[in-house]
């Protein structure tokens, strides 16, 4: 059956190539099409999917490897998913025992890059290798030192803050999976804290968001990860003090 596409509507689908959003999906009667009302419940399915979802630890230990550095693999104080959701203040904390391994790592190093579940394991282990793939060379060829690279369970973005100052970085980078939309149940999102210690708060950070096939490509945020970090450490800063200004005209 033809669907019953207002005139009003028709301009807009031209928009449709551009975005992932649903515009200009018509209508039936006083109601969306069944076909958008069906792919809407699919997509609410895959975004709890994602909330719900694991690391695939094997597969990311094994797509580390190629970087030649130590794989520490740390845990929150969260007992499970359902706890997790409720305490996000426990997501924010190390456990007992990873303090006590990060202890064995208390070596001077430039940088800390953290892997952590966050909302969306799904994004974490479809997109953190292919990033890193593209930043880690970056950032080695400016002679930048790594602490050991860290996959955490259950963590939120502010466990970033107690690991890097647990591995005595200058600058801590949490690669985390974000609160999955009805469109992206796999972005990633790339916080970038300088001079990382408990106690900081969301101000302190610079986010680059939605990296994936379908939104920021990994070369671009790469990009713009490597340059903001650049910045952090010419100015000694990062959050709300660090501007982005990459692609500015000089006046």
């Amino acid at each position: 059956m033809k669907r019953n596409i207002p005139q009003e509507i028709e301009p807009l689908k031209a928009l449709q190539e551009f975005t992932p959003a649903r515009i200009a999906i018509g209508r039936v009667g006083t109601s969306i099409p069944l076909k958008q009302s069906l792919e809407f419940k699919l997509a609410h399915a895959h975004a709890r999917d994602a909330v719900y979802s694991e690391l695939d630890i094997n597969s990311l230990t094994a797509g580390l490897e190629p970087f030649d550095l130590p794989v520490l693999h740390l845990y929150s104080r969260v007992i499970d998913r359902r706890q997790y959701l409720q305490r996000p203040d426990l997501g924010r904390k190390l456990n007992d025992d990873s303090v006590e391994l990060l202890q064995d790592h208390h070596t001077e190093n430039d940088i800390a890059i953290i892997i952590a579940d966050g909302l969306s394991a799904t994004a974490v282990n479809n997109n953190t290798i292919g990033l890193l793939k593209v930043l880690i060379p970056q950032l080695s060829a400016v002679h930048l030192k790594l602490a050991p690279l860290c996959l955490v369970e259950q963590g939120r973005v502010a466990i970033g803050d107690d690991i890097g100052h647990g591995l005595k970085a200058k600058l801590s980078l949490i690669l985390i999976g974000e609160r999955p939309g009805l469109s992206s149940a796999d972005s990633l999102g790339a916080y970038i804290t300088y001079k990382p210690k408990p106690g900081l708060t969301d101000e302190s950070r610079n986010c680059v968001s939605n990296v994936r096939p379908g939104g920021l490509s990994y070369p671009k945020a790469a990009k713009k990860i490597f340059y903001l970090i650049s910045e952090a450490f010419k100015l000694q800063l990062s959050g709300v003090g660090l501007k982005d200004n990459a692609g500015l005209l000089e006046g």
